[in-house]
């Protein structure tokens, strides 16, 4: 029911900039949470930032002061934005969604299809 799809990866210099987008569509519950995770080769899935309905955000540590994460609640949309990029940040960034119906309710949770980012030293 619900689709996201992201775009705004691609290739940046360390010490560069990318903002991200993730477009969300379908059946959304006003109690959610939308994140970016990513996932280098050979590593776990991570949460990047989080972003709640009331607009609570989290970081991970080693993204403070350097990664944004916003929401348009008319457009259904999700940014990141990065900056002063480095290698260690390159991986596929996913957004995720995770809305529920009532606090009584369990998590759905959905998957966009993932952006490729990768920063050269």
């Amino acid at each position: 029911q619900v689709q996201l799809v992201e775009s705004g990866g691609g290739l940046v210099q360390a010490g560069g900039s990318l903002r991200l987008s993730c477009v969300a569509s379908g059946s959304i519950f006003s109690i959610n949470v939308m994140g970016w995770y990513r996932q280098a080769p050979g590593k776990q899935r991570e949460l990047v930032a989080s972003i709640t309905n009331d607009a609570s955000t989290s970081y991970a540590d080693a993204v403070k002061g350097r990664f944004t994460i916003s929401r348009d609640n008319a457009k259904n949309t999700v940014y990141l934005e990065m900056n002063s990029l480095k290698p260690e940040d390159t991986a596929v960034y996913y957004c995720n969604l995770r809305t529920r119906i009532n606090r009584w309710a369990p998590w759905r949770a959905y998957w966009g299809q993932g952006t490729q980012v990768t920063v050269s030293s």
